[in-house]
């Protein structure tokens, strides 16, 4: 196998799979770049065995063949050399030579044929959207995600496409944040699947905001979509999403608006002597003023007032700081408005001006 290629036209590619290269695997072949030359066009695959990311570049010259060699190294040997240059590759037995101008590298490979195929099951739905839908679904949904979680099921993202709408639901199970967005499909039967949080944080940052297309695929045990010139693969996670809708306040009784750069400076503020771990506040609204309060082990305490437009009864209620606070930086309008039941056993969070998002926050026990 011997090739010439772009110092840049080689870089972006390389880039993009490497991001899901782990620096540290049970396996050396998955330390590993798969290099594939068919004519002119080289194709690069990376995985870590649960996302798998192949994109093209195209070759000045070249004989065709495959090889596998070290991802990072060869990621930072591109990064140091001169922009516009070429460089050749030519693989000999179990060694790689890179030769640009007079710079010369030589890399261990491993055989091609070790490298694991990812399991690409037949698509079962296949629909079009925008990236910049899909991407504005996760945004406004993705942070909510667990990490961790012995509910493994929440350990992702779980995205449900219907005739008419895609809908993104995250929690960690103590609060919840839903988007839903129109789409121009009809589905015979919608679908439901869960991506799991490095494969929704892999996508998140592969799509653009722009109205170009993705084309998604899918399948029993994993979703594909293609970003431009690249493939993105990755496993799902087995199991239903919980019934979000059972945790959506009903019967509000009180509904708070307010301005949101005010109210997020005063949680920020407040949220400086809260107590580290739980990030603790106690929030209580009456007569149009909201009052805000937190204190720590060290009997040092905060507290700041807000104007409020209240309907129904006044109401205090305990809450996670950093919990509200994401909420509040996903809301686009110039004001939020907080609504709660009558035993305020959780709150909703919601845009003022659109809909397609909400977020659901539990109360915290102080």
């Amino acid at each position: 196998m011997r090739f010439s290629i772009s110092r840049d036209k080689l870089l972006a590619p390389l880039q993009k799979v490497v991001s899901v290269v782990e620096r540290k695997q049970t396996m050396a072949i998955l330390s590993n770049v798969l290099l594939r030359l068919s004519g002119n066009c080289l194709e690069l695959t990376g995985t870590d065995l649960e996302i798998q990311l192949v994109t093209q570049a195209d070759v000045d010259t070249g004989d065709e063949g495959e090889i596998t060699i070290p991802a990072r190294k060869l990621l930072d040997i591109c990064r140091s050399l001169p922009e516009g240059d070429t460089i050749k590759f030519e693989a000999m037995q179990d060694r790689l030579s890179i030769q640009c101008g007079r710079s010369r590298f030589s890399l261990n490979t491993l055989p091609a044929g070790n490298y694991p195929a990812f399991d690409l099951s037949p698509a079962e739905l296949t629909v079009e959207f925008s990236s910049g839908l899909l991407k504005k679904a996760m945004e406004k949904t993705l942070y909510a995600m667990a990490q961790q979680d012995v509910r493994y099921y929440l350990n992702g993202l779980m995205l449900e496409l219907a005739s008419g709408y895609i809908r993104t639901v995250a929690s960690d199970g103590h609060r919840l944040a839903l988007y839903e967005g129109v789409l121009d499909h009809e589905f015979p039967q919608g679908r439901q699947i869960i991506i799991p949080r490095k494969g929704v944080m892999e996508l998140f940052r592969l799509l653009g905001e722009d109205d170009s297309i993705v084309s998604t695929h899918i399948a029993a045990n994993n979703i594909r979509i293609r970003v431009g010139n690249l493939n993105f693969s990755a496993k799902l996670i087995e199991g239903r999403f919980p019934d979000f809708q059972r945790v959506m306040p009903k019967e509000i009784v009180t509904v708070v608006t307010a301005d949101k750069a005010m109210l997020k400076a005063a949680l920020t503020r407040v949220a400086i002597l809260s107590n580290e771990k739980f990030r603790g506040i106690n929030v209580d609204v009456k007569d149009g003023i909201m009052t805000i309060e937190s204190h720590n082990s060290e009997q040092e305490e905060a507290r700041e007032e807000v104007e409020v437009d209240l309907e129904g009864p006044g109401a205090s209620v305990g809450f996670n700081a950093t919990y509200l606070l994401d909420a509040i930086n996903n809301i686009d309008s110039e004001g939020v408005r907080l609504s709660l039941t009558e035993a305020a056993n959780s709150a909703l969070l919601e845009d003022l001006v659109d809909q397609s998002y909400k977020f659901v926050v539990m109360p915290l026990k102080l």
